[in-house]
């Protein structure tokens, strides 16, 4: 018969496609009337219409369902490939494709992509008919050949990174495995690959190296003779369906294999799946029982079974199968699966069968596949400038044009030198649309680049996120989204790996009425933080708890933040309570004592009520198992003198360090295991003592093991008062406005008394100051398990075996069938104890995560661990606050309709609300529209959401949703692990921090840290400045390319609308590049508006991002306004002063006049942004603005040196050194004009600037922060930073 593991809920979903609507109870936004020019619907009819025609020609579709599953018979040897009935080709090939380009679509994919940005689908429109001859006023070719060469810097770019990936696929297929072969392998092995199996395109790197690799036989670890069977070495891309495997230990799992031999005890092989779903502990696999002949070649040859399969599915924790031999048809399920993305461990070799492939492997179907090149979220506001500049060139040019024609007919109709010199509208509208089109700079896209260039050399020089114990620093893999780092309002953080440094310590212990710390003589419990400002500490939740009998609701979990312990040892309270070691000094004294013996009987529990496996190396013991709380408890009992040494499927043997014996080596049958699941949310073992007797062992939480005790109805009693008196406490706390610890009184005090005088208390006393200690170490952030027994009789355990041996064995709902049976025995238990153990967090969390909240950051936990877990990370890490209202969304529970109503309902409470959610629940939602509509409209509104159980395709799917619902800010992914790449890809923002779990997650994401706790100055100091730069930076280039043009157009009516430029040509070719390129540049790298410190002291200054402060259209207007008005002063002022006054200048030419106008604009574009709107002042801006200026001075005298004596309006030989550049006239008109502009700006800034921005805060509904208790400190510090900024 089959031994049965427990296969846990959670049935992942695939990915929906994300709804863009708000759902009926998302906060309003206020809507600009800009925002549909972000993207017309003609744009998004011919965008969707590319899109579904590239798909159609590169891209797959999706196969139909098999009628039955697939079909993969055991078989040694393949001599044709196996069949897929869902295609009717052969199975696809192992290859993998992470890279978004083939050689065939990267070169259309970028041009279309390209071109859609709207700037260069601007210039690509004017340098089209630019190109025709006589239509231009200033060359042919000035404004094609730039765009063409700028969209191919950034297509060579895009290139280069995906040539990149493309070498990581190749490192990834072409890695070695075991596979069994024919000596002379198969013909329709060696052969080119089917169309089917082949991916549908060629990589890059494949058709670039043109090489294949071959199979070698590195090894035969063993031959058959007759049909030359061999163990041949195999690259991985060339393994496929219906393959046996050979794996060693640390072996890389290929592809998704089904467990035939293993050689552990009774086929038991373990594990490690943190690609998967990011946890480090070990899984159990095991190998069927009826296949236990496949451990030789021989042994499969003669093996004739056939597997017959689910279709591949993105479903990580479930899995239907089944396989007939010999008449027999054996269930599969995930128990006997070894998933693609583990790792073999503790296990010296296994053989598996092959059974799906590449991209149909669950870790690929869970993948974010060939993801979107992101884009910066200020692109959007870009593309709405850059429309209303198209607009106001096309409005510029008309009413240029219409100038024309009325001075055709005014004027040029009465001069007989202009006789059929008209021009026609079209043709002097074209020249007047060519001569503006730099209104919209053509370099705007290379120019930023560059500063992004500069922004991310900024950043990863920081010397503040790096990381000195791992000598990991900040590494940036992309510099387009680097703005974004400022505008984020929703961050989806993973919890192992990224929170905690998953590291289990045995904390604390309590029976019979008393409590006992563990390990404080070398530290504390709790996650140590030292704060700056108060901490908090909550107790148990707030809950509906039960009547007499009930099952308990919920558990007694942590509070927020741990307390900040004294520095002083002395002054710790911990230290003045008992200690485990004065605990193993009174057994040792006096073992006799039914104190002793209720000790000796709980820690002995620890011992044996779990699934580890020692492990024996160099004479030490240590432990491996599935679970890490598992491991802590293990190593607890071998503290505290209860050694495993040994256990196997049928027994436990535990060395017993007494005082009568230094190691009495007790041996215990090991006869049944009812395994954890999140449903039953306890695990218990049976096992039979060396005394004969038998013994049942059940651990869970409080929950679960209350209602079960034999006097329930008291302990139910108990707890509420307990529960009762915690929320009493808290509404004190609350109404004080003080959220502090209990002094240290109310914790266990420390035993003043001799051990055997010692009483177990009566039941009732017993129960309260039990469930006083689990309330305790709830409130110190410890993860609590309660422990209770029974011995059962012969007869009664008989009459069970039968029962449960039926379940295990069932084709049909064995898991329900196995919990029922569970249900059976466990009942009628004795309360024996409870555990605490902690989940150190890494440093900082804490401190991090009170900033990001005090920035008004929404912050989720999507984790793969039980919702307990979770649970208890949340509160540890501060996510649940002491006031938090916390509602557990269950499909379980009852209608998700009512929960999601009393969920809401809680939200109008005005407290900090927090959502637990597990994965088998989000699928039951997102099947559902309506419901999935409601959830996501809900969760938007929710200060914080813990979902737990979540696969990597739902914690992608839960981004994306939110992605489309955000109501403020943008969404930011942080993991590490291989199971985290598809919602870093998903997300605005992706981060990867190199941890325990590998690279994988920082070399895919945006950016990468060592540590969660860079994330507070990543985001608050760094993500602010450069959203500030990068505004100033788009919002400058297009004021000077305002101001500019203003004079340029003015000037039109003095040359009769002719298309004369006013400004000389080459000045004019090299203005963007030579003399105002720095003042936006260096502003856009080194600009920093408020200190680091500021930024760090005060998170609520982060909101000036999210609610896009630096750049709005009213913004953008308002400085529109501001280069027209300046034009309009500088033209006018310098027509008046020097233009028309001919009888006191020395050279009245238009050159003269030209280069008057061009060098204010100059000289005061400079001035304005280096002097004025720069506020971090350092000697790069000094040296900057003397380069600029005085290499225009420089220019001018090359300019009169370098032109040639010829016939033109503009007469620059000599003009600037020996006619106007000595005239007195024309430097007066300069300084007076500079000082109208400075007085100019000095009175916007001191009488009007601050109207516009009160107006601003006051009526524009800019700052959207929720004022919800535990955010109005963020709508303060906004608000006093908008005060500062303005």
């Amino acid at each position: 018969m089959e031994k049965s593991f427990t296969v846990e809920d959670g049935r992942p979903c695939n990915d929906d496609t994300c709804e863009s609507r708000n759902g009926q109870w998302s906060k309003s936004i206020r809507k600009r009337t800009w925002n549909a020019l972000i993207e017309p619907k003609w744009i998004q009819r011919v965008k969707s219409w590319a899109e579904t025609s590239v798909s159609g020609l590169f891209l797959q579709k999706p196969l139909p369902p098999s009628k039955d599953g697939r079909h993969i018979p055991l078989k040694t040897i393949h001599h044709k490939p196996l069949i897929d009935e869902r295609s009717g080709h052969s199975y696809i090939s192992n290859s993998i494709r992470s890279s978004r380009y083939t050689i065939y679509d990267f070169l259309p994919k970028q041009l279309f992509f390209q071109f859609t940005r709207l700037a260069n689908f601007y210039f690509l429109c004017v340098g089209i008919p630019q190109t025709i001859p006589g239509v231009s006023t200033t060359g042919n070719y000035t404004t094609i050949l730039p765009l063409l060469f700028f969209v191919l810097l950034t297509v060579l770019k895009e290139g280069y990174d995906d040539f990149r990936r493309h070498r990581m696929d190749k490192v990834e297929n072409r890695k070695l495995t075991t596979v069994l072969k024919h000596s002379r392998h198969d013909r329709w092995d060696l052969s080119q690959d089917s169309v089917s199996s082949r991916p549908f395109f060629p990589s890059l790197t494949s058709l670039i190296s043109g090489k294949k690799p071959a199979d070698v036989t590195v090894e035969e670890v063993e031959m058959d003779g007759a049909d030359d069977l061999q163990w041949t070495s195999t690259a991985w891309h060339r393994v496929r369906v219906g393959d046996i495997l050979k794996l060693q230990r640390d072996d890389p799992i290929p592809a998704d294999i089904v467990l035939l031999y293993a050689d552990g005890e009774d086929g038991v092989a373990y594990v490690e799946t943190m690609a998967l779903d990011g946890e480090t502990n070990l899984k159990p696999k095991q190998a069927p029982s009826t296949l236990n002949s496949c451990d030789t070649i021989g042994g499969l040859k003669n093996c004739n079974a056939k597997f017959v399969l689910e279709d591949p599915n993105p479903n990580l924790y479930t899995f239907e199968g089944r396989f007939y031999r010999d008449q027999d048809c054996v269930p599969l399920t995930l128990d006997e699966v070894v998933l693609r993305g583990s790792t073999l461990r503790n296990t010296n070799f296994v053989i598996g069968l092959v059974i799906n492939t590449g991209e149909e492997c669950k870790i690929r179907m869970n993948a974010n596949h060939h993801p979107k090149a992101k884009k910066p979220h200020l692109e959007r506001y870009a593309n709405q400038i850059v429309l209303t500049l198209v607009v106001y060139v096309v409005l510029l040019s008309i009413g240029l044009s219409m100038g024309y024609l009325m001075w055709r007919s005014s004027t040029e109709k009465k001069s007989w030198y202009l006789f059929n010199a008209t021009v026609s509208f079209g043709h002097i509208f074209v020249g007047f649309a060519i001569m503006f089109n730099n209104v919209i700079p053509l370099a705007l896209y290379v120019s930023l680049e560059i500063v992004k260039i500069g922004q991310m050399i900024m950043l990863n020089l920081d010397v503040e996120i790096y990381d000195e114990t791992s000598d990991t620093p900040m590494r940036s893999n992309t510099n387009t989204i680097l703005e974004n780092l400022g505008q984020i309002g929703y961050i989806f953080s993973d919890k192992t790996g990224t929170l905690t440094q998953n590291i289990m310590k045995f904390r604390a212990i309590s029976f019979a009425g008393t409590a006992w710390w563990h390990g404080l003589d070398s530290e504390c419990p709790g996650p140590v933080e030292e704060h700056n400002e108060e901490t908090h500490v909550a107790e148990i939740d707030s809950r509906e708890m039960p009547g007499d009998g009930e099952e308990l609701s919920s558990e007694m979990h942590a509070s927020s933040k741990p307390r900040a312990l004294p520095s002083k040892a002395n002054d710790n309270p911990w230290l003045q309570h008992s200690t485990t070691t004065e605990l193993i000094d009174a057994i040792r004294q006096n073992p006799t004592s039914e104190f002793c013996r209720k000790a000796r009987e709980v820690i002995l529990g620890l011992a044996l009520c779990h699934a580890c496996l020692p492990e024996t190396k160099d004479n030490t013991v240590d432990f491996q198992g599935s679970s890490p709380d598992e491991i802590a408890l293990v190593r607890a009992a071998s503290e505290l003198g209860y050694l495993l040494v040994h256990r196997s499927s049928r027994l436990i043997t535990v060395v017993e360090q007494s005082v009568y014996s230094p190691e009495d080596r007790m041996s215990y049958d090991l006869l049944d295991v009812i395994d954890f699941s999140s449903k039953r949310k306890r695990m218990s073992i049976v096992v039979r003592c060396p005394d004969g007797r038998i013994w049942l062992i059940c651990k869970g939480a409080d929950s679960v093991i209350l209602p079960r005790l034999e006097k329930s109805a008291l302990a139910g009693r108990i707890a509420v008062e307990v529960q009762r008196d915690a929320d009493n406490e808290k509404e004190d706390l609350r109404a004080s406005g003080q959220f502090s610890h209990r002094p240290s009184a109310s914790y266990p005090r420390a035993i003043q008394c001799a051990v055997e005088d010692l009483n177990i208390p009566e039941d009732k006393a017993l129960f309260r100051t039990s469930f006083e200690h689990v309330r305790d170490f709830a409130t110190e952030g410890l993860r609590v398990l309660l422990f209770a027994q029974k011995y059962l009789s012969q007869d009664e355990y008989f009459a069970w075996k039968k029962v449960y041996l039926d379940a295990t064995t069932s084709l049909t709902n064995r898991q329900e069938l196995i919990e029922e049976a569970g249900e059976l025995i466990e009942q009628s238990l004795e309360y024996t104890g409870a555990t605490a153990i902690e989940d150190k967090l890494q440093d900082g969390v804490v401190d991090t995560i009170d900033k990001l909240r005090r920035a008004n950051i929404r912050i989720w936990m999507l984790t793969g661990d039980k919702r307990e877990t979770a649970i208890n990370i949340a509160h540890s890490t501060g996510l649940f606050l002491p006031h938090s209202v916390l509602q557990i969304i269950d499909v379980v529970k009852g209608p998700l309709e009512e929960q999601l109503l009393a969920a809401l309902e809680s939200l109008n409470t005005g407290y900090h609300s927090v959502i637990v959610v597990d994965g088998h629940t989000l699928s039951t939602i997102e099947s559902d529209p309506a419901l999935k509509t409601e959830f996501y409209s809900l969760v938007s509104s929710t200060d914080s959401v813990i979902c737990c159980r979540a696969s990597p395709a739902q914690k992608a799917s839960i981004v994306k949703n939110m992605r489309a619902r955000a109501s403020i800010g943008l969404t930011l992914a942080i993991g590490d692990g291989a199971n985290d790449i598809a919602m870093i890809q998903a997300a605005h923002v992706g981060i990867g921090i190199s941890g325990k779990e590998g690279l994988q997650a920082s070399r895919v994401a945006d950016y990468s840290i060592a540590q969660f706790r860079f994330l507070s100055r990543l985001l608050l100091v760094h993500g602010r400045w450069n959203y500030v730069r990068t505004s100033k930076f788009i919002l400058f280039t297009f004021w000077k390319e305002m101001f500019f043009y203003m004079m340029q157009a003015l000037y039109q009516r003095k040359n009769g609308y002719s298309g004369t430029s006013l400004y000389e040509e080459w000045s004019l070719t090299v203005l963007n590049t030579l003399f105002t390129s720095l003042c936006v540049i260096v502003m856009g790298i080194f600009e920093q508006d408020l200190s680091a410190g500021a930024l760090l002291e005060k998170p609520g200054l982060y909101a000036y991002g999210q609610n896009n402060r630096g750049l709005y259209m009213s913004k953008y207007l308002a400085w529109m306004f501001a280069a027209t008005v300046e034009g309009i002063l500088v033209w006018f002022l310098c027509w008046a002063a020097y233009g028309n006054s001919d009888s006191l200048v020395r050279d009245n030419g238009l050159f003269a006049l030209g280069h008057l106008v061009f060098t204010l604009g100059i000289v005061w574009t400079n001035l304005k942004l280096f002097g004025l709107e720069t506020h971090h002042k350092t000697l790069v801006v000094l040296i900057s603005f003397t380069i600029t200026v005085g290499g225009w001075w420089a220019w001018s005298a090359l300019l009169s040196g370098a032109y040639d004596q010829e016939r033109s309006p503009y007469a620059v030989r000599g003009g600037f050194i020996q006619t106007f550049g000595r005239d007195p006239v024309w430097w007066a008109t300069l300084v007076l004009v500079l000082v109208a502009l400075v007085v100019l700006e000095a009175v916007y800034k001191v009488l009007v600037g601050p109207v516009v921005e009160w107006v601003e805060a006051r009526f524009g509904g800019n700052i959207r922060i929720n004022r919800r208790s535990g955010r109005k400190k963020a709508a303060m510090e906004a608000e006093a930073g908008e005060r500062v900024m303005g």
